[in-house]
Order: C-alpha cells, then structure tokens, then sequence
C-alpha cells in the first residue's frame, strides 16, 4: 500500500514541475496576447478537462510532460500556421524566443525556490553537505595534514589568506592553490598557522571518471542526522549556488555522453525519474523538496537543448529568422522537426530500455 502512495507522490512531484514549466510559457504567451488553446499536464488521451475563458485546462493519461498548445502553433502539424493579431505566429521572432525561454526559465525559478525553502526549514546533509562548518572530523595517515599535525576538532578560519566559512570552500581553495597550502586555523580558543602541500589523488567522480585532485587529507566533522541551517541572506546564496551547480551538472552530463566520456548506458527514462523520486521521498518531505529541485534545473536545461521539437530547437528557429529576416524554409523546417520528434523518441525508448535493464534485470 505505501508504494502506490509513492507512486501517487512522485506523480505529483512531476506534475508540479511540468505545470510551472508550462505556466512560463503560459504567462509570457498571454502578456504578448497569444491566445491559449489549451494547458495540458500529460500527454494522450483527456481524463479531465474545464474550460476556463479561452483556455481549456486538461488533464491528460500520460504523466510524462505536458504542453501549452497556442493558437498558431501545432508541433503535429509543424506547416500549420495562423497569421491573426493572436496567434503565436503572428508575433516577432524575440517575442516568441521569449516565450520559448520563459518554461525553462521557470523550472529554474522553481528549483531556486524550493532551494531557498530547503535553506530556511533546515537542510540535511543530502542536500547542503558541503555548507557545514569547516572542522576537520578526521585526517587521513600518511597525508599532509598528518605531517602539518592537524588534529580533530581544529577550525579552518582561512586557506591561503582566503577567509573559509564552509567546508566546500576548502576544496575549491585547494584545487586552485599551486600545490602550496597555508592554514590558518583555530584549536582550543588559540589561533595557529600552518603550511603544507598537497598530494595527488585519484578517484570516481559523479560521471564515474577516474580524476586527479589535490588533497591535503582532512575529512569533516558530521554527525548522525546533521541539518545545517540558513540565515536569509545564507539562504538566497545557496539557492543561486547549488540551481547553478545543478544546471552546470547536467549540462556536463549532456556534454559528456554526447561526446562517449560517459557510456549512454547512464541515460534513464522515465522508470528512473519515478524510482528516484520514490527513494527521495521515502527518507522524508525535505528530502522530496531536494530531488524536486534537481529534476527542475534537469527540466530547464534539457529543454533548452537545440533539438527541434524542443524549446531549444525553436528558440534556434527564430534566431535564425530574426538575424535574416526571413522565415525558415517549410520543407527544411518540416524534416528537422520531425527528425527532431523521431531523436525524441529514441532517446525516450533507450532511456526506458536502459531503466528495465537497470531496475528489473540487474537491480
């Protein structure tokens, strides 16, 4: 019974960010007076609908995405075009372009919100471990920090003459140091300075890379159940930093199994999506806030990919127009969206098949 609630759950969760994703180009489309044929959450057949104003609000089967479907504009039937006052068409290539850009832009908004959220309610380490205060919990044997004879407990005020106030600091720092490391730190209500230099060691990155990094051998002090809390200046920079990081991630991510560094074996479809919401959401509410926010930059960032059918690949079409001046080609707009419909799918179906082999075969 818990996991249909789950289910239940994560289908929220997605609905909630397919919905602001939509209410970006909703609200942008209607400030251009573009008339709103109808807001869909899902795909394929209506299981509910109202009619509100000119708009028809739907509910549709499939919990997969959703569309706002403007006068003017018809991804089915890409030629199909309407040249009155309100219709999508109608409108300037950077009036469009915005509206293009305002459903990614709100998934970001989103995840900066909830983010935020995060922050105020208190985050756990999931979700802000590199925020916590910079104490070492443990120096490894053999490493510099045990022969500059830093000890448990001792607090990093400064790294290189650069003020340190969490721990993701001191990584940073020392990544960009030149080998040569300078500690100031505090042990005891007493202020020492210490100098060392950092070693090579490798290890599996998120993408499962062998890399190099330079450590010094410290490790932070945690405990069981951490939450790490936010004033509300605190609060608004982790938010711009980790829906920034975020997007940085998966646009890496993209990058990376586009050029084969990551094997295309690591592209989930929609089986992973739910399954991880599930997880996230049974360690409890916050945790389902975290993954929430992740998924919105995911939403935001694959959405601005230039492939056509995607905003991406329209925002590149109206580019195109609004630096020539003129339209598009009908026949070349017509095979690239199609040729971009068909990628869609493709990936849509590797995703699932790598998901029944990750999840059910193997898992």
């Amino acid at each position: 019974m818990d996991i249909v609630i789950y289910i239940l759950l994560a289908l929220v969760a997605l609905s909630v960010l397919v919905f602001f994703h939509e209410l970006g180009h909703f609200s942008v489309a209607k400030l251009f007076g573009v008339k709103i044929e109808r807001f869909s959450i899902g795909f394929g057949k209506i299981l509910a609908k109202k009619q509100i104003g000119d708009t028809e609000w739907v509910i549709s089967a499939i919990p997969l995405g959703g569309y706002v479907k403007m006068k003017g504009q018809d991804d089915s039937d890409p030629l199909k075009k309407n040249y009155d006052p309100d219709s999508y068409t109608s409108k300037k290539p950077w009036q469009r372009i915005l509206i293009l850009l305002a459903g990614p832009f709100a998934n970001f908004l989103l995840a900066f919100f909830i983010y935020f959220v995060i922050a105020l309610y208190g985050a756990p380490l999931t979700a802000a471990g590199g925020y916590i205060k910079p104490i070492v919990g443990k120096v490894a044997p053999n490493t510099p920090a045990e022969a500059a004879k830093l000890q448990k407990g001792d607090e990093i005020i400064e790294l290189n003459g650069k003020k340190v106030k969490y721990w993701y600091e001191i990584g940073d720092l020392i990544q960009q140091s030149d080998g040569n490391v300078s500690l100031k730190i505090k042990r005891n209500n007493q202020i020492l300075n210490l100098t060392l230099n950092t070693k090579e060691d490798e290890y599996r990155n998120e993408f499962n890379e062998s890399v190099k990094r330079k450590i010094i051998g410290i490790a932070p002090y945690v405990k069981k159940d951490m939450v790490i809390n936010f004033n509300l200046i605190e609060a608004l920079k982790y938010a711009y930093r980790e829906t920034i990081n975020a997007a940085l991630f998966i646009f890496k991510g993209v990058q990376k199994v586009t050029t084969g560094e990551v094997d295309s074996k690591n592209i989930g479809g929609a089986l992973t999506i739910f399954d991880i919401i599930i997880k996230f959401a049974q360690n409890g509410f916050v945790y389902l806030l975290f993954i929430m926010a992740l998924i919105s930059v995911n939403l935001g960032v694959l959405n601005l990919l230039p492939i056509p059918a995607l905003d991406g690949g329209h925002i590149m079409f109206n580019l195109y127009e609004l630096i020539t001046r003129r339209e598009l080609n009908e026949k070349v707009y017509y095979y690239l969206t199609m040729l971009g419909w068909a990628f869609l799918m493709f990936i849509m179906f590797f995703g699932l098949y790598n998901d029944i082999n990750r999840i059910f075969i193997k898992g």
